[in-house]
């Protein structure tokens, strides 16, 4: 049995833990509140715009020229992974989940990472400093996207995406992020983000219609027929590039609200450990104690004996 000293300074430890992991606690709980709030708020309109994009992809053939590169499928010779986690750790299992995921994936399909026929973009620290271990070709990096809540400052990342495959430099677009359902669950999806097709777009709103997170509903569909003005191309491809732009907002904000819930819960059970460390190191201190002062009184009763 340790030291009374030993044991003292250990639960000195143990308690200054505690209370950094339940102050984190608390920080986690607050920003789970206001990006859950966020994120929940986005889905209806999020849901909307997948809706369209998904009758904008199953126009007649006759307007099927008029479709720009967005929603126009082609051969794919280029492929570009989204992976999405925190900048930061402590969050459980949040970063691990979508790492292995993308890892599964990339063995199941026999992807070398190292080719360059894929690319990568890193959303937040740690996929940045995964894709680099796995020498990765990273097109881009965006860190703190955790800090994000508004359109223009998740721009720049569907910019880079959304450009690219007008470019050519990919020719397929697939995410890997979390969708949060509550505070205490979060699912990894991968999602096929471009080219936009009919099929994978009615996937993704079945998924959120049916999430149990929020309280989307599923609505009629769009019937009736489009009137394009002045001209169908420039318009649908401002159109697609806008409703893109959504999608990407959407899944950041998804994965916020996944990150912060996954970070409370981590640092709950955390405060919950280092509270019965320390009441085991208690009673293990007291014992400790006790068997001294009893060793203290037979030496002093010994020592009378003899004397």
């Amino acid at each position: 049995m340790e030291s009374p000293h030993v044991l003292k300074g250990r639960i000195a430890s143990i308690k200054n833990i505690r209370q950094i992991t339940k102050a984190m606690e608390l920080v986690a709980a607050t920003k789970m509140r206001k990006s859950q709030e966020i994120a929940l708020a986005s889905r209806p309109y999020a849901f909307e715009a997948l809706r369209l994009l998904k009758e904008l992809t199953n126009l007649p053939e006759d307007h099927a020229a008029a479709l720009p590169p967005l929603l126009t499928p082609r051969p794919i010779k280029h492929q570009l992974f989204v992976v999405v986690t925190s900048d930061k750790g402590l969050a459980g299992s949040f970063n691990g989940a979508v790492l292995r995921t993308f890892d599964r994936m990339c063995a199941k399909d026999g992807i070398d990472l190292t080719d360059e026929r894929y690319h990568c973009i890193g959303i937040g620290l740690k996929a940045i400093q995964h894709l680099k271990r796995r020498g990765a070709h990273i097109v881009a990096s965006f860190v703190r996207a955790g800090d994000y809540a508004s359109v223009e400052q998740v721009r720049p990342i569907a910019n880079a995406i959304i450009e690219g495959y007008e470019n050519e430099s990919w020719d397929a677009v697939t995410v890997f992020s979390t969708h949060f359902r509550n505070a205490l669950k979060q699912d990894v999806l991968v999602r096929s983000l471009l080219p936009i097709t009919y099929e994978g777009v009615k996937a993704l709103t079945d998924e959120i219609a049916t999430s149990k997170g929020g309280s989307t509903e599923q609505t009629a569909p769009i019937t009736g027929d489009y009137l394009l003005e002045p001209e169908p191309t420039p318009l649908l491809a401002s159109l697609a590039r806008h409703l893109v732009l959504m999608q990407v907002y959407h899944l950041v904000l998804e994965a916020n609200a996944s990150e912060h819930s996954a970070r409370r819960a981590a640092m709950k059970s955390a405060a919950d450990n280092a509270r019965d460390l320390g009441e085991s190191l208690g009673l293990l201190y007291n014992k400790s104690r006790q068997a001294a002062i009893t060793k203290e009184i037979i030496e002093i009763s010994a020592g009378s004996l003899t004397s």
